[in-house]
Order: structure tokens, then sequence, then C-alpha cells
């Protein structure tokens, strides 16, 4: 009796290792890939920070420009966007590296969603990111340029602040466009049915309007184009998801597949 408890108890530590050294490992080919493409970038940081920074030049008034308060400020500034942009670009790898730590403890159904939802995931991600730089950055902008004319005050943002507001902007709207991925695996795995996703939606609208409120800059405009998307993009997730109702038998029938393979 205690040797089979020993063996067992030396078996779970040696798969619990296991675990991590695999973790380890996608942890590394991640950091990998982020690295190799910030290199592939790095000349260009001035000119990524430029374009980076391009909706709030733009916005300023005659005269108003960009300062810098840290002495290192013009040099770190610009590297931090590059390696904005190398995990942005990166991001693919990063994700396909987190589903498969994850896959082998999926049923086969399950598995099969990796690569759509790797696929959605990182293109809603950019289409969040591309919404706040198009749309909310010269909105917010020039609201806030325009405010200042009447109180004689000079807008002149320092460039380490402007990083700050946004990166904080582009994680908000990039993770709340995820919100129909989000509605579907949900639904695909079982953990909330879909009568119940509808049953809560003024749950939902509310909620959003208080993460809007949360997130952004203190004004009605920027509020709502945050949470009108979030509330459309809601009921987008609870479209698709129609589609991925798990059937009845679904679970057993993978799981006996997946004993047969093993």
């Amino acid at each position: 009796m205690t040797q089979n408890t020993s063996s067992e108890d030396s078996g779970l530590q040696e798969s619990f290792l296991s675990h991590l050294y695999e973790l380890r490992d996608r942890v590394i080919k991640a950091g990998v890939a982020i690295l190799i493409v910030f290199v592939s970038l790095v000349y260009w940081a001035p000119d990524i920070f430029h374009l980076f920074a391009q909706p709030l030049l733009e916005a300023l008034p005659a005269g108003g420009k960009m300062i810098v308060t840290d002495v290192t400020g013009s040099f770190f500034v610009p590297m931090k966007v590059t390696m904005l942009v190398a995990f942005i670009i990166a991001l693919p790898i990063v994700m396909y590296q987190l589903w498969a730590f994850i896959a082998p403890g999926l049923y086969l159904h399950e598995r099969k969603l990796i690569v759509p939802l790797v696929v959605s995931s990182y293109t809603l991600f950019i289409v969040g990111m591309a919404f706040a730089y198009f749309l909310v950055f010269p909105t917010v902008f020039k609201f806030m340029a325009s405010y200042n004319a009447p109180l004689g005050a000079e807008m002149s943002t320092d460039i380490d602040n402007y990083l700050s507001f946004a990166m904080t902007t582009f994680l908000a709207f990039g993770i709340t466009f995820e919100v129909p991925v989000v509605v579907v695996v949900l639904v695909r795995m079982g953990l909330v049915t879909l009568a119940k996703l509808k049953e809560i939606r003024s749950y939902v609208i509310v909620g959003a309007f208080i993460v809007a409120a949360v997130v952004t800059p203190p004004d009605i405009l920027s509020q709502l184009l945050l949470a009108v998307p979030m509330v459309i993009l809601y009921e987008l997730g609870l479209l698709v998801a129609r589609f991925y109702v798990p059937k009845p038998d679904g679970d057993e029938a993978d799981h006996t597949s997946e004993t047969a393979q093993t």
C-alpha cells in the first residue's frame, strides 16, 4: 500500500514537472518570436513612434508639439512602442503556443477550435486597435484640443504620458473586440447556455457602459465609442454562437474517440 502511494506521488510529481518544462519551452518560443521581430524593427523605431503619435500630432493646434520631460524618454519611448508593435506582429505565435499548451487537456472537438479561435482572436484584437487608432484617437484628441482653446491652455503632451494613454486605450479596445470570441467559447464549452446569455443582455449593456466609463477619458463621446461597439459585438457573439451550441452526445462521442486513439 505504501509503495503504491509512493509510486502515485512520484508519477504526479513527474507529470507536474513535465508540464512546467513544457510551459517553459512554450514561453521561450513565444519570447524568441517577439525578440526576433523587435530586432528586425528596431532600426525604424523613430519612424514607428512618429506613426504611432500621428493622431495626436494632427490634433494639436498650430505651434503645439510633443515634449520630453525625462532625460532618456526620447530613446526608451520609441523602443517601447517598437516592442509593442513586435508583440502585435508575433501575437499569433504567442497565442498558438498558449493554445498548444492547453490542447492536450481538451476533447477532440475542442481542439478543432484552436485554429479558428487563434485567427479570430487575433483579427478582432487588431480590428479593435485599428478602431481606436483611426476613430477614437482623432475624435478624443480633437475634442480635448478644442476644449483647451477657450481656457487659453497650451496643449503639449509628454511622449511617455501619451504612450501610457495609447497603450491603455489599445488594450481596452483590443480586449473589447474579443467579446464575440468569449461568447462563442462559453457556449461551445457548455459553461453558459445561449438562452442564459440572452437573458442577461440588459446587465451586459449596463456593464459595458460602466467599463467604458472606467477605462476611457472622462468624456461621454469616448465612452460611447467603447460601450456601443461592446454591445454590438455581444449581439454578434450571440448570433454566431447559435452555430456552436454543443450537441447532447458530442462530449461522449469525442471522449470515446479520444480513448480509442489512446
